[in-house]
């Protein structure tokens, strides 16, 4: 439960000149690049697919935290293993059965993580604590960047921090919406283990500094 990491989301990048902004990560403190995938379905808005997926793995040198916010992700699951994934996170609101789609993601040699919205409890991930490796809690309402942060999540971090200890498993904290400079060291505080931050980053003047002042103010 030691680790600090920060994941910056290119879901904020420039996309004409994507490539740029894998190297400013690469090149940098960051220590994961976070893939958002959106259907449109799921969530009320669609990013990117498999296509730049691959073409972000092919610059990327460092963790691909590959998070899906699309129904049905059971169908993908392997394609997103052969892209290049490193971890492969769910929503608890998409799986029918979860323990098989976690049970699949790690079949293919993957790290597995489940996403809660903001208005799912994390007592319900308490039966399979056991076999996730992430927990992903957005701290804001999935399908769009740049939204305000909500304060209700660092109860929600402390109590997920409380089940894993009572459990005494190994998952991590990731929390995803609204990160800043305000707000980082709290979280960490609370449990959180990896921040992903995309506009705060990428929108700054200095993105590999900003990830600089973050990695610091979470050590």
């Amino acid at each position: 439960m030691g680790k600090r990491l920060i994941a910056p989301s290119l879901l904020a990048a420039d996309f004409g000149n994507l490539q740029h902004d894998i190297e400013m990560v690469n090149a940098s403190e960051a220590d994961w690049f976070h893939l958002d995938i959106m259907d449109g379905v799921f969530v009320p808005n669609i990013s990117f697919g498999m296509p730049v997926v691959k073409a972000i793995a092919k610059h990327a040198k460092k963790t691909l935290d590959v998070h899906l916010m699309i129904v049905d992700p059971d169908r993908y699951i392997k394609e997103f293993a052969d892209l290049g994934a490193d971890v492969l996170t769910v929503h608890y609101e998409t799986c029918n059965h979860l323990n098989r789609t976690i049970q699949a993601i790690k079949g293919e040699g993957m790290k597995a993580g489940v996403a809660i919205t903001p208005h799912t409890s994390v007592h319900l991930l308490e039966d399979s604590l056991e076999d996730i490796d992430l927990v992903c809690v957005m701290s804001v309402n999935p399908g769009f960047g740049g939204q305000s942060f909500i304060e209700n999540t660092y109860n929600k971090v402390s109590a997920l921090k409380e089940l894993i200890e009572k459990k005494n498993t190994n998952t991590l904290i990731e929390i995803d919406g609204g990160v800043n400079a305000t707000n980082a060291k709290r979280l960490v505080e609370a449990g959180a283990n990896v921040l992903v931050a995309g506009s705060f980053v990428f929108k700054s003047e200095n993105p590999t500094l900003t990830i600089s002042e973050l990695k610091k103010e979470i050590a």
